[in-house]
């Protein structure tokens, strides 16, 4: 067997419908036609969701998404920056041209840090 990499990345929020509903109006993601018990899934490739916490998780015993870094593409980056700024999300680095092309940083409403660019890392 091999693995082949990431397939389905999750996010373990405080209040999966105030966190879905970010992800949805906020950021601009499409929810999926079914989403599992305790879960909202996107529409994306690889599959994104937010969920519920696993059982064990404790979400108020320190600051979420320490040691993770999740990249979304978006080939209107420095839009989405503008409306995410004009909503209020704390905006972490602004707009700059790095490697994947026009590449921004916000934290979304439970502490994880989210990196924008638009340029595509697969053609």
């Amino acid at each position: 067997m091999t693995v082949t990499g990431p397939d389905f990345l999750a996010l373990q929020v405080r209040n999966l419908e105030r966190a879905a509903a970010f992800y949805e109006n906020t950021v601009g993601l499409t929810r999926a036609s079914f989403s599992p018990p305790h879960a909202v899934v996107f529409d994306t490739q690889p599959t994104f969701a937010v969920r519920d916490p696993s059982p064990g998780v404790d979400l108020e015993s320190g600051e979420l998404g320490l040691g993770v870094a999740l990249w979304l593409h978006d080939p209107e980056a420095v839009s989405l920056h503008d409306k995410l700024a004009a909503a209020g999300t704390t905006i972490v680095q602004e707009p700059f041209e790095g490697p994947f092309g026009m590449t921004f940083v916000f934290r979304d409403l439970d502490g994880y840090t989210i990196t924008v660019h638009d340029r595509a890392t697969r053609e």
